[in-house]
Parts: C-alpha cells; structure tokens; sequence
C-alpha cells in the first residue's frame, strides 16, 4: 500500500528532504540549520567501518541493537578477504551479526556491493531515513528517502538507539531539462553537474534533481546521480516518487509493502535552484584528481589508458553491464579490463543473458562483487604512473592505487569504447 502524501502537512512550504526529517523527528515542520533527533528506520552495517562501531559499543559494554530486522549487514570493500586483516574483519562481523540475530545479514556469496545490494533486495523504501557508514549512503535518494553516510562513532550510536542526530540541511534543486542524446548516460549529467558547481558547491546541502530528462531515466540510472551527490558535498541527494520508483520497488519490498511518499511543496524555500539543459551534454570524462575535473571527452580522447575498470556502486548495475556489453560485442580489449558486477543477483543476470560470454571474448577479467578496485584495495589496483578509465565515483589522488595513479571517471559505455582503443575514446563511435 502507497499513502501518497501530496497534501501540505505545515504552515510553511517544505521540501521533501526536509519533510521526511520532521516525520522522522515527529514533528509537523523543520527548518534548515535545525537540529532534531531522528528516527532511523534502515542502518546499514559493512566489514570496513561496521567491527569499529562494535568495538566501541563493547567498550561501554554495550551488547544489543534496536532493532535486529531494521540493520542489514553485508561485507562488501575488502570481500572476498584480500588478506589476514580482511578476514579477520570479516569473523568479526560474521560472529556479531549471528550473536545480535541480525535477520538481513548477506554473507559471503550473497553479499554485494551494499548502495546495489539494498535496493535490489528491497531494503529502500520511499520516505524513510537510512544511514550507513560509507559516504555514498546517498545513493538510496533515488527511491525519495534520505540517505547519508555516518562514521563509525554514529553508527555505533544508531545500531544501539535507533536514532541520531542531524542539522538538517538547506535544499538546492537541479533542473534536468531537455533529453539525454546519443551516447549520453547519466554519469555524464553528474560529471556535468559537479564540474559546474565544484566539489564543495552542495557542502552540507540536499541535492534535489527534478526535470523532464530525470523523468526518462531507469531506476539504475538515476542511482547513479544521488550517488555522487556527496562528490559535490552534499548531505544527501534526493529524486521524487513517481511510477519508475513504484514499477522498480513492486515485488522488492521485504514484507513491508506500504510507504508513505513525499513532494516538496510550491513554494518550498531553496538556498539555489541550478538548471540544465540536458541535451547539450556530452560524453564526460573527470580528470584527476578531483570529480569536479570533468571535460566532454573530445577534448581528452586519445589520452593512453593502462586499465578500464566497470563496476563499483555507481555504475556496476545489470543496465550498466548491458551498455559496456553492447559496445564491446565483437570486439578486443587494448588493455586490462575489469567487470565487476555489483551484487550476486547482477552476477546471475549477466551470465544468463550472455554478457559474460561478450566480455569473456573480449578478453576482460569478470570478478565476483566486490568494492575492493575503488578503494585501491584488491582486484585492480593501479602502479605507479598508470592510468586507469573507470566508472566509479572517485578520483583522488591514490584513489584505486600508487599516489602517483591517475584515475579517470566515465560511463560504462565511454570506459568500455576507451578499453577498446587503449585510450581515452568518444563512445558515440560504437552506438
């Protein structure tokens, strides 16, 4: 059951993030800057920062969580373990979300990455608070909830309380007018986007995308804009409910099917309002080391490439594969190039719909899901002075490897037209 929730419920013109935080502070209206005590009604628990929170917890002799159906666990950045560390990691969550009796732990074989994972498992439902410790948190926005990545120290607080703390934050709308092009996806429009507002051009701000472009997007696609919305600062990105969120949340949901939508009011207050006109967009490519960096490809196609990279939790979805399959249909890789799809689901799909059978006679390597690439930590990291195409979210410096890497953020279809030729490549060439 879907409770719509279109009707003003407050004096004041409100935005949707900002509504959802006042329903989960139980209140009637908030204000930007405020500070209210929230609710939370999905924490998600990695094996990178998730042992941490316990440990702390443990200190304080602490042994409990809120609410054992409300924390879904999966390892996902160092899975399978890399090394000695990793595993132990890895026992260490195993052991505590079998003593707390954790209903939603994905173990290795069903874990995935966790911004894939959730959604796909049905864990993300409109108009409810979720937070992780893992910045792109952000990425559950899409399905019009909030989402944000907390550290170690809130998460321990969280799995205990069931609750934290948050100033909520300002909204600035994005207008995506127009249509996507040919050979333009929606990693181009954030690319887009971040390059015009910078790195800290949305800092501790709502990222709200709007507009007719927005409109045509899949429910894949428009994860991958709130996923990077934390790129541009942001405390959140948030897309509105419509019938792509409902057709994508029917038959997902884990025994929770009613949700309550909400939409920003008329004459909601916005700190900006940014506009776009989507069918001027290009192909993009970030160049180090920021995601800001981002240029329309022409005008650093034919940079050499030591590796291409598709995956990660901003573009290793099925769609994402379909895409990077189509382009490297019959053809050969100049370089090394890795596919990770993002989930074991995903992993199924694209073998029984052939994909593998296309990256395979291309000559990719086809990993199991894991984060481990993104962060530099395993499957894919990068020596000194190579250069890598990738459909991730970050390129700091040292990101997927040697500080002195470079790395290179792009769409699955310009990553795979680059993997191709060698070198950074206009993927319009081979749609």
């Amino acid at each position: 059951m879907v409770d719509n929730t279109r009707i003003r419920i407050n004096k004041m013109g409100m935005t949707i993030t900002e509504k959802i935080l006042a329903k989960a502070a139980g209140r009637k209206e908030v204000k930007p800057g405020e500070l209210v005590d929230a609710r939370i009604d999905v924490v998600l628990f990695i094996d990178v920062t998730g042992p941490a929170a316990v440990k702390m917890l443990e200190e304080k002799g602490i042994d409990k969580v809120f609410d054992p159906e409300k924390i879904v666990v999966t390892p996902d950045h160092f899975q399978p373990a890399k090394d000695i560390k990793s595993a132990e990691l890895h026992k260490r969550l195993d052991e505590w979300a079998k003593r707390q009796k954790i209903k939603y732990y994905y173990k290795i074989g069903k874990a995935g990455v966790c911004h894939a994972l959730l959604p796909e498992q049905g864990h993300i439902r409109p108009g409810e608070v979720i937070i992780g410790p893992d910045s792109h948190t952000c990425t559950y926005g899409a399905f019009a909830a909030f989402g944000t990545g907390v550290g170690s120290t809130d998460l321990a607080a969280a799995i205990a309380m069931g609750q934290l703390w948050f100033k909520v934050p300002a909204s600035i709308k994005f207008v995506l007018n127009g249509s996507l092009g040919h050979g333009v996806y929606s990693k181009d429009v954030i690319l887009t986007i971040i390059a015009r507002i910078g790195t800290d051009g949305a800092l501790y701000k709502a990222m709200e995308f709007v507009g007719p472009a927005l409109a045509q997007m899949s429910m894949e696609a428009r994860m991958t804009i709130t996923n990077m919305a934390i790129e541009a600062g942001a405390k959140n990105g948030i897309i509105g409910f419509d019938d792509v969120t409902k057709q994508y949340l029917e038959g997902r949901l884990k025994n929770k099917n009613d949700y309550t939508t909400y939409e920003s009011d008329d004459d909601a207050k916005y700190a900006a309002v940014e506009e776009f006109d989507c069918s001027k967009i290009e192909p993009m490519v970030a160049l180090p080391h920021l995601p800001s960096g981002g240029v329309p490809v022409g005008e650093c196609a034919g940079m050499e490439m030591d590796q291409a990279y598709i995956g990660s939790c901003t573009n290793g979805r099925i769609e994402d594969l379909r895409i990077a399959a189509k382009i490297l249909k019959g053809k050969q890789v100049a370089i090394r190039t890795l596919i990770v799809p993002a989930t074991p689901t995903i992993w199924r799909q694209a073998m029984d719909e052939g994909l593998f059978d296309i990256f395979y006679d291309a000559g990719c390597v086809i990993a199991a899901p894991t984060c481990g690439a993104c962060l530099g930590g395993f499957m894919g990291v990068l020596a000194e002075g190579e250069k890598c195409v990738s459909t991730t979210n970050r390129n700091f410096v040292g990101r997927m490897g040697h500080p002195k890497s470079e790395v290179y953020l792009a769409s699955p279809a310009t990553s795979a037209a680059s993997a191709i030729m060698g070198r950074l490549e206009d993927c319009r060439k081979y749609i």
